[in-house]
């Protein structure tokens, strides 16, 4: 199935933020998938700490200027796109003055910004509604990190009959990523304002990382473990229902790393 089309949603990306085990991961499938046939799109946000200039990124013009409502307020959306020069490989991303112009990811100095949710909820439904103006329907979406965990409540809610999502796959990765504490107390709120349930929203009361992933997982059709050590309680959660996933893989250098990624990929797919 290596003519698929695959939709790649990160937290980040090297090397346009420094390399970690997410940034290298996004990276290296980004190129090795689509050396190996396979279609694909990928996004991340437009941190205020990416320079510009250094890493060429333009804006998209025909994609660009749309304005998306989060809690009633309008927030602009702009595309960007730079190519990964030794790669091949080009990145979209997701910016806007009021949440992506800080020189930060998701904290600084002063702690945890509390808009996080707001600038979550911004990002995947930028993301989609910009794969919907590329006229370009996935077979597979793969989340990685809980910034990017918003893509899978809206896939299956607000976008689950429009005809570019309406097949798709959804594939989960689990890191080392949790938040502190809880995001706003309003986000189950804000969610439903996008179009999801408020009756499907009962994790989210208290919107912690644990109760947002399960959450998020409920919609997965398949898991991919990125660490030796992933949350407990998102564990026994999967040991409950049964879902499909793909272990952690302690041999990053091995010939069969990215195979197994690649096989995964297929029978997710393949599975009705």
């Amino acid at each position: 199935m290596s003519n698929a089309r695959i939709l790649y949603v990160c937290q980040e990306i090297t090397p346009y933020l420094p390399e970690t085990d997410m940034s290298g991961l996004c990276r290296t499938l980004s190129q090795c998938m689509q050396e190996r046939g396979y279609e694909i799109r990928t996004f991340m946000p437009r941190y205020g700490l990416i320079n510009e200039r250094r890493n060429q990124l333009h804006e998209v013009i025909r994609l660009s200027g749309m304005n998306l409502i989060i809690d009633d307020n309008d927030h602009q959306l702009i595309i960007k796109v730079a190519s990964i020069p030794s790669a091949r490989v080009q990145i979209y991303f997701i910016d806007n003055e009021d949440y992506f112009h800080r020189k930060a990811i998701v904290s600084d100095d002063n702690g945890f910004f509390e808009d996080n949710d707001e600038r979550a909820i911004f990002f995947a439904r930028g993301v989609l509604e910009t794969v919907k103006k590329l006229r370009w329907t996935p077979d597979i979406v793969h989340v990685h990190g809980w910034f990017s965990s918003i893509v899978p409540i809206y896939l299956r809610n607000t976008f689950a009959d429009d005809p570019v999502f309406k097949k798709v796959k959804i594939i989960v990765s689990l890191y080392n990523d949790a938040f502190p504490g809880s995001l706003d107390p309003n986000f189950k709120a804000k969610i439903a304002g996008e179009g999801v349930p408020m009756k499907k929203l009962e994790l989210l009361t208290d919107p912690t990382y644990q109760n947002l992933m399960r959450y998020v997982l409920s919609y997965a059709d398949g898991v991919i473990l990125e660490t030796e050590t992933p949350d407990p309680v998102l564990m026994e959660y999967l040991s409950q229902n049964g879902k499909p996933v793909l272990a952690y893989q302690q041999d990053k250098s091995s010939s069969a790393y990215l195979d197994n990624y690649q096989e995964f990929y297929n029978k997710i797919q393949a599975h009705e």
